[in-house]
């Protein structure tokens, strides 16, 4: 990522550029995998869904610094010295990483966070074939199809040219979104450390309650008022963690000694979304808007981002059957989920009694 930084700080065109995008993705991408990894090493398996939340809730955090500081240096110094700078930064940290990060003590297999070695014989194909990794793919996929959608490229468009705000209300409302995903984050992690049977409920919720928020922004004709644009982004913000909740699913349902690969998998499905969603809808307004623009009416975006349905509606589904097929492999191994609603049933019968 340094790297990366350092050359797009000072690359001489367009190629230079695109060679360093490339750079800092490379080094982006198995940053959180490890970080992930590295605390279901220390921690014991209750505690890591809380861990890996709060790692996302750092990282979160970077969105803040780039809205403040950063932002405020590119003003003063230019992109050069400020990629110069976060490219020192970078080398800063992996050094910090370098010398601060220990690998726990294994040697007691019956701990609980005793990781095990990798097994050789264990191939990538065999170490994403469980239907719970499958499962976490499609979890992490149904959370990051509004965040990132709104996040990377339509949020601040649609809500310039879509509800008519001014860019720095519109750069406010994604600072909710930010805020919301930071909330949420310890909260679920607490729900599914203390729930693990019912971690798919909860992404299914979160989905289904974030569709509804879209429709009530998506289907007036007319600019909402701010209350519902806020909380439109703060129900955006609270699918980040959920998403989460599908590493968690590749996490305990991978292969031993292949849970990385497994985590490595799944979140690759919440990005392939992105790509599909970011396209679909820039596909959809080049469709129906005039040719040669790049101004958007209300009704435009209303149409683009209503296709957001078809991921939707994609990911929710096959959640629902990579489930059943965990559930399937789970009863195999004599681990048995009771259906929702006995559980719910005992419950109010013992408060009853």
């Amino acid at each position: 990522m340094a790297a990366g930084q350092v050359l797009l700080a000072f690359a001489p065109g367009l190629g230079g550029a695109v060679v360093a995008r490339v750079l800092i993705g490379a080094g982006d991408a198995p940053i959180f995998i490890a970080g992930n990894h590295i605390a279901a090493r220390y921690f014991p398996p209750r505690q890591v869904p809380i861990i890996v939340q709060g790692l996302g809730l750092i990282g979160q955090l970077g969105q803040i610094a780039s809205a403040i500081p950063v932002a405020y240096l590119l003003h003063e110094q230019g992109w050069s010295t400020t990629f110069a700078v976060l490219g020192g930064l970078g080398v800063a940290v992996a050094a910090a990483a370098f010398f601060g990060i220990r690998t726990p003590p294994t040697a007691d297999a019956s701990s609980p966070s005793a990781a095990p070695s990798p097994e050789p014989r264990v191939s990538l194909r065999e170490a994403i074939w469980p239907a719970g990794v499958r499962l976490g793919f499609w979890t992490h996929w149904l959370g990051l199809i509004g965040p990132n959608t709104v996040a990377l490229l339509w949020g601040v468009p649609f809500l310039v040219q879509g509800q008519g705000l001014e860019p720095t209300t519109a750069s406010a409302l994604l600072t909710v979104m930010v805020i919301a995903n930071i909330v949420a984050g310890p909260v679920l992690g607490v729900l599914t450390g203390r729930h693990p049977l019912r971690r798919s409920w909860l992404a299914l919720a979160i989905a289904v309650v974030a569709a509804v928020t879209w429709a009530s922004v998506l289907l007036p004709d007319t600019p909402r008022p701010m209350w519902r644009l806020v909380v439109w982004m703060a129900v955006t913000g609270a699918c980040g963690p959920a998403s989460l909740i599908g590493l968690d699913f590749a996490r305990t349902h991978g292969v031993r000694g292949r849970a990385a690969s497994a985590v490595g998998f799944a979140n690759i499905g919440g990005f392939a979304a992105t790509v599909v969603s970011v396209l679909l809808v820039g596909a959809t307004l080049q469709v129906i808007s005039p040719a040669g623009t790049s101004e958007y009416s209300l009704d435009h975006y209303r149409v683009a981002l209503s296709t957001l349905v078809l991921p939707w509606t994609i990911g929710i589904v096959a959640v629902i059957h990579a489930r059943r097929r965990t559930r399937r492999e789970m009863a195999a191994a004599g681990v048995i989920v009771p259906p929702l609603r006995d559980v719910l049933a005992r419950r109010r019968a013992g408060r009853r009694a």
